[in-house]
């Protein structure tokens, strides 16, 4: 059986990929959503609210010329967290990114995601990429 909260973390990922911001917005995040993203680069920081997130989902494509996909690995969960395993694989001026990271989502009672972290497997690679 799966869970919920896989469930959620599946659909979101597939709806990033198809750029369905729309359903982002209202099936899967919360409107007051938090976003951390790992590092010291352009895109490092916290995201607080759906405007914000979408518009650093946005800076992403901007920056990489549209090329940014994701391939999820795995995703588990429980009541309490999901977890996304995936790969950011994108180009940019010249530069190729294929990088593991590591996804964890806290949702709210009603199945949405509240707060996500995001930590690259190795950071050094992933900052001097959206540096």
């Amino acid at each position: 059986m799966t869970h919920p909260n896989e469930v959620l973390l599946r659909e979101a990922f597939a709806a990033f990929m198809r750029g369905d911001l729309e359903a982002l917005q209202t099936k899967y995040f919360a409107e007051d959503i938090r976003y951390h993203v790992a590092g010291r680069s352009q895109i490092a920081g916290d995201y607080e609210g759906i405007g914000e997130v979408l518009g650093f989902f946005g800076r992403l494509f901007e920056l990489s010329g549209g090329t940014l996909r994701l391939e999820v690995h795995d995703v588990v969960a429980n009541d309490e967290h999901g977890v996304a395993l995936f790969k950011v694989l994108a180009e940019r001026d010249g530069k190729q990114l294929a990088d593991d990271e590591i996804l964890i989502a806290h949702p709210t009672a009603d199945g949405k995601a509240a707060e996500i972290w995001t930590q690259s497997t190795d950071v050094y690679t992933s900052d001097e990429f959206w540096s």
